[in-house]
């Protein structure tokens, strides 16, 4: 009798056991109606990469939608917010992706993180929540330099070489020295960047200190000397006082730039990241009508200290019913080395898988830097970039401080006086924050 009762007793177990087990799977996630994905995005780059995914996967059909930078978040927030017609998956810049990981819109990438476990480290970090849990993954690694022309730098400094160069501009001390030089040995006509604005992703990438840590405002010691820097470079014309992005400042790559005189400017040198060598100093290096081409006259450094620029990442929907195809999407596009491969030798992006990168890097010759591997030098870049310090406000605060940062430079207020402003103006927008 003790046996049969005991086997009653297990059997009632098993029972319901096997009924716990059907509920949960019930109740677990699971991808519903055809195999579509609607994918958003502020770029046309992600579409030839969809491309990629859909020739390997013919019964999956992915609707892309490419949205205006101008307007990309004033369109993507609310429809994660409401759900309606929110994308499966959608794509987010370094300057806010902060600002998603932590709203809840965004699916818990845990299922696919260890494909991950060759990914750049600081790209996961960009887009860990406050759990520490991966909400996001990049496809490419966007680690800076300092670009410099190889004649110029032969001409006033004695060499070329970018050992050689890195050494002369290893710190921002030695920068301004070097700044300086040329301005004695050009006649005033050489400066060492075109715009102070150059330097401004450099130093916020050297900061330790967050601009918001526990609803606390800060301000890195590094960015006030940022601000005191662009001064020298402004008062002491070792810029060309030109906008960031302007024609002027495009003028100088292609060797063209000109003072208000009509005298030429001589630019040495631009703060750059991976993307801006292909996208920008080749697409402006050639002057429309023929007459000057500075290609192949450049070379790459790291430059005063590591620092990256932009990037894009992949998130996917917390709600979205297709959680495996839209998991599998951004799986395959940031982590798989088959997919990775090929597409950095098609397009020369720094992929942020740094087994592809390590197994490819050696083959690189760029003509447009007179030979020199800038994808080697890229990869030993990639691994001392921190992006500890990125918060949710980060790209409106930065507005607020490139604000005061130029009037300050400019001549317009002191610099306690543009440091109060800019307190005030964080206070005034953020009222959550506690700005001291």
């Amino acid at each position: 009798m003790r046996k049969r009762g005991t086997w009653r007793i297990f059997a009632a177990a098993l029972a319901l056991t096997v009924a716990a087990l059907v509920v949960l799977s019930a109740c677990a996630p699971k991808d519903t109606g055809p195999k579509k994905l609607v994918v958003w995005s502020f770029s046309d780059e992600l579409g030839g990469m969809l491309d990629k995914y859909k020739a390997l996967n013919p019964d999956v059909e992915i609707e892309f939608v490419m949205v205006p930078n101008d307007v990309y978040q004033s369109k993507l927030k609310p429809v994660l917010q409401s759900g309606q017609g929110a994308p499966d998956v959608f794509a987010l810049e370094a300057a806010y992706i902060k600002g998603y990981v932590d709203t809840g819109f965004m699916l818990d990438l845990a299922p696919i993180a260890s494909a991950a476990k060759d990914t750049v480290q600081y790209t996961k970090d960009a887009a860990l929540d406050s759990r520490g849990k991966l909400m996001g993954l990049s496809w490419q690694a966007t680690p800076g330099a300092y670009f410099y022309r190889r004649s110029m730098a032969k001409k006033y400094l004695g060499t070329d070489d970018p050992v050689a160069v890195q050494a002369m501009l290893s710190d921002f001390d030695k920068f301004l020295d070097v700044a300086e030089e040329l301005k004695q040995k050009s006649g005033g006509r050489a400066v060492i960047v075109s715009s102070v604005g150059d330097l401004f992703q450099v130093y916020k990438s050297g900061r330790t200190v967050p601009w918001v840590k526990d609803s606390v405002f800060g301000i890195d010691p590094l960015m006030v000397k940022m601000m005191e820097q662009g001064k020298l470079f402004h008062d002491n014309d070792y810029e060309g006082r030109q906008a960031q992005w302007g024609e002027g400042w495009f003028a100088g790559m292609k060797g063209t730039l000109t003072d208000e005189s009509g005298a030429p400017v001589e630019v040495f040198g631009y703060f750059l990241p991976t993307w801006g060598l292909h996208y920008v100093l080749k697409a402006n290096a050639k002057a429309a009508d023929g007459s000057s081409d500075t290609s192949g006259d450049w070379a790459m450094i790291q430059g005063p200290m590591p620092y990256f620029w932009g990037g894009t990442w992949l998130g996917a929907f917390a709600d979205t019913k297709q959680k495996d195809l839209a998991l599998d999407l951004i799986r395959f596009l940031t982590t798989d080395p088959d997919f990775l491969e090929p597409w950095a030798k098609e397009t020369g992006d720094l992929v942020s898988n740094m087994a592809v990168v390590n197994k490819i890097k050696d083959s690189y010759v760029e003509p447009f830097l007179s030979g020199q591997n800038h994808y080697a030098a890229f990869a030993d870049m990639a691994r001392n970039i921190s992006a500890k310090v990125l918060t949710g406000y980060d790209q409106e605060i930065e507005v607020l401080f490139q604000e005061q940062m130029n009037a300050y430079v400019n001549g317009e207020k002191p610099l306690d006086e543009a440091l109060a402003d800019f307190k005030a103006a964080v206070a005034s927008q953020f009222t959550e924050l506690s700005v001291q």
